[in-house]
């Protein structure tokens, strides 16, 4: 039996992080026990920008260490690039973050954990929505 591969979104990491008691918080730690937990370098980018202190950058670092790290390749940028524009055409416009895990998604076939809305734009994009 296949395993479900999982890609959250910075805000399901924010909330698991601070121990929120939220439903995203509570899908990505259910997700860490029973799933393929992945992440990307925008992720921690985003996570690491938001750092208060050094405990704090510990535990993050913690967190996603043991998890498997995707990579963009130039191929991946050439696909964001036009998944952008096609999303641009119509209409939609995504931060390079959010394109850029929609793109690691859909090429590893990842469900992704997230509040954002604009998700719902990609097409063919597989995602778990906490509320927002």
């Amino acid at each position: 039996m296949p395993q479900n591969k999982l890609l959250p979104d910075t805000c399901a990491w924010i909330d698991f992080l601070r121990g929120k008691q939220t439903p995203l918080a509570a899908a990505l730690e259910q997700s860490l026990l029973n799933s393929e937990v992945l992440t990307c370098g925008v992720v921690l980018f985003e996570l690491l920008q938001g750092i208060k202190n050094p405990s704090e950058e510990v535990q993050v670092q913690n967190a996603l260490q043991a998890l498997s790290h995707l990579e963009m390749t130039r191929e991946l940028w050439i696909k964001a690039g036009k998944l952008s524009s096609r999303l641009r055409a119509m209409g939609h416009i995504l931060p390079l973050s959010d394109i850029t895990i929609a793109v690691f998604a859909l090429e590893h076939n990842c469900v992704v954990l997230t509040i954002d809305r604009h998700f719902e734009s990609v097409p063919d994009l597989r995602i778990i929505k906490g509320p927002t």
